[in-house]
């Protein structure tokens, strides 16, 4: 049912983009089977009655369906961008006028208008937050420490974000529960690998329209997200290189059939630059100066500062724009440089993100960890805790009913043997 918003429940670039957004909201339903039947559970039991939540996320389609499902939980919640090009504006606006959720999101937003979104999401007083990258709970922990005794728990689903928890509650400014969802077996292993590895690739692609067979495609970082960025070029017939600063990930790539170099090295033989660190600089100046006219530098990390850009531009005569999503930068050496999606997620900011049935699994982690949260606010200690086995395994089970693949069970004789210590060989 349609509902009519007021001006001040909503920021959205445009109503009238409702019924697209609707339609894609829907399609991605098609392939997120779990959260559809954790929603329809959330619907009868309410769990989430009575109780306030702000999601900072990236607004999309996916997205969409865990702010559906909380609402149907029953929470009051709110919805606003976790980047600045990610949102997509035919769903925000289908998510204010369609389902009556209150989204603050545009897609290019500046960082005025993103911060200013945080501080309206803060303003909703939160009992319960789902964060993508931290920004929310850090502005809170630093600016609202007034409101830190309301808030039950947060939930959080990236690399970055869950390194910065580690750093507040290091410094002892993390006063309540984080689930990490990151770290989840049915996200990290699924979402970061598969998801960032096909939508990087989709993103470089539509940005560039260039064939990626015969490149020398650049990867820094090997964590899950390097791993799937790495195996989907090589998919495409790339010559894949390897950077890192952990040396057991650096001999897992040379195994995994990957050359693997320094940065500065690697610069001067990329064609196409991806950074997944999560860390800041990763290509900077030096790396520039070596760099073929025309490479490609794009980063699917978290947050764009992974890219020197304000270097980049100091040395530009000229920055204009070539195609979507794609900059380039003329510089006074007389080379240029090609920058993807202004240095912020690329398969976000020039494709549509992760496809729904990897995000199936990560929300669904997502809604059963808030859940989780509130089951336990009594015993839950401050810090970081674990998603539970079960949670894991259960939304791993229900993903694999839905793709009708069935798998065998211990018998109780091999439990007996698995669980014994005086059975030999």
């Amino acid at each position: 049912m349609t509902v009519t918003p007021t001006k001040q429940s909503y920021e959205v670039k445009d109503l009238k983009l409702a019924s697209l957004g609707k339609q894609r909201i829907e399609w991605a339903g098609r392939e997120m089977p779990v959260l559809r039947l954790i929603q329809e559970r959330f619907a009868k039991t309410k769990p989430f009655a009575g109780l306030r939540l702000i999601a900072c996320c990236h607004v999309t389609t996916e997205t969409a369906h865990l702010a559906i499902a909380m609402k149907a939980g029953g929470a009051d919640a709110i919805l606003i961008a976790s980047n600045p090009l990610s949102t997509q504006d035919d769903v925000a606006a289908a998510l204010v006028s369609e389902y009556g959720i209150p989204v603050f999101a545009v897609k290019g937003e500046d960082n005025e208008t993103y911060n200013r979104h945080v501080e309206i999401a803060l303003d909703h007083k939160p009992h319960l937050i789902i964060d993508d990258g931290c920004d929310v709970v850090a502005t809170l922990v630093k600016e609202r420490k007034n409101q830190i005794s309301q808030i039950i728990g947060t939930t959080e689903e990236t690399t970055t974000g869950i390194v910065r928890l580690q750093a507040m509650f290091k410094e002892g400014v993390l006063t309540f529960p984080a689930m990490n969802v990151n770290d989840a077996e049915t996200k990290h292993f699924f979402d970061n690998r598969y998801g960032t590895g096909q939508s990087t690739l989709d993103g470089i692609i539509r940005a560039t329209n260039i064939l990626v067979a015969g490149k020398s495609v650049v990867v820094a970082g090997y964590g899950w997200c390097g791993k799937g960025v790495a195996m989907r070029a090589k998919g495409h017939g790339a010559d894949v290189v390897i950077t890192e600063i952990d040396p057991v990930r650096a001999i897992e790539a040379a195994m995994d059939g990957f050359r693997v170099m320094p940065m500065l090295e690697a610069a001067a033989v990329g064609d196409i630059f991806v950074t997944v660190t999560g860390n800041k600089h990763v290509i900077r100046p030096e790396h520039f100066a070596v760099m073929k006219d025309g490479a490609i530098v794009c980063n699917a990390g978290h947050f764009d500062i992974e890219i020197d850009l304000k270097f980049l531009a100091s040395q530009a005569v000229e920055i204009k724009e070539v195609r979507n999503f794609t900059q380039e930068y003329k510089l006074r050496s007389g080379k240029s440089v090609i920058v993807l999606g202004e240095g912020r997620l690329v398969n976000l900011a020039a494709a549509e993100g992760h496809p729904s049935a990897v995000m199936d699994m990560s929300f669904a982690n997502q809604a059963l960890a808030v859940e989780y949260l509130v089951q336990n606010k009594d015993t839950l200690s401050p810090g970081i805790h674990t998603i539970p086995e079960d949670i894991d395994k259960e939304i791993a089970r229900l993903k694999l009913q839905a793709m009708g693949i069935s798998i065998d069970s211990l018998t109780d004789d091999q439990i007996a043997y698995i669980n014994s210590w005086t059975c030999g060989t």
